[in-house]
């Protein structure tokens, strides 16, 4: 995920998250006029986050890359993947008091603070596509599916089809999985918040009692990301404990 300042007025065109567009990798450059826009682009990053190693080709500034001890998260440990810090800490700033944050991307991982601002621990399930790729890899006649071909609405409850199948019963496994998460924070929390995020998020919320009282924000973490990497015309959080 990254964060830019506005070009011409806009987000440039690789602003955001998920994979990069086609074209030449991120190179440095000083924004002059007949530049390469991805390098005008780079040049104007102000933040940018990521799980893990990141390959050589992204070229991205080492220096403009959020750490995890830059997010006031307290109690956050140092295994915490930082999509899950900024997920966490800004969920909590949005939802002033405990939050549970549902972040469904190729994992779906569960991320509770409590009132205080602390991290108050989570699980992690298998998500969407990974669990479609599991089960047609370890059985004989179910089909596998394509990232382009993943359906992204839900399927009926009782399909007739095997793909459809495949996937309704897995989005509705996931569904019930956030539900009885929340459930049970709301009985230690009762005013727990849900915020619901990641790629799936739409599709898994639609699935979900409205009683549950689901806050959809898909873009939480870049919302986190901006907070704490603002533009030049954006002041910081006043505080990043309140």
């Amino acid at each position: 995920m990254w964060h830019d300042q506005p070009v011409g007025g806009e987000r440039s065109p690789w602003a955001g998250g998920g994979a990069e567009p086609a074209g030449p990798p991120f190179v440095s450059g000083s924004g002059a006029t007949g530049a390469d826009p991805r390098a005008r682009a780079c040049g104007l990053l102000l933040g940018w986050a990521a799980v893990g190693a990141v390959p050589e080709s992204a070229r991205l500034p080492a220096e403009a890359r959020l750490q995890l001890a830059e997010v006031p998260l307290e109690g956050a440990p140092p295994w915490l993947g930082i999509d899950r810090a900024l997920a966490g800490w800004w969920g909590w700033r949005l939802a002033a008091g405990p939050v549970l944050v549902a972040d469904a991307g190729t994992v779906l991982s569960f991320t509770r603070v409590d009132r205080a601002g602390r991290f108050a621990g989570g699980r992690l399930l298998a998500g969407v596509a990974l669990q479609l790729r599991a089960m047609a890899g370890g059985t004989a006649h179910l089909p596998a599916f394509e990232a382009p071909a993943l359906p992204t609405e839900p399927a009926p409850p009782w399909p007739l089809d095997t793909s459809s199948a495949m996937h309704s019963g897995v989005l509705r496994g996931l569904a019930a999985a956030i539900a009885a998460a929340v459930l049970e924070a709301r009985r230690e929390e009762p005013n727990c918040r849900l915020l619901l995020t990641g790629g799936d998020g739409g599709a898994l919320g639609s699935l979900l009692d409205p009683a549950l009282a689901v806050e959809h924000r898909p873009h939480l973490c870049l919302e986190a990301l901006a907070a704490l990497r603002p533009a030049g015309d954006q002041p910081r959080p006043r505080s990043e404990r309140i």
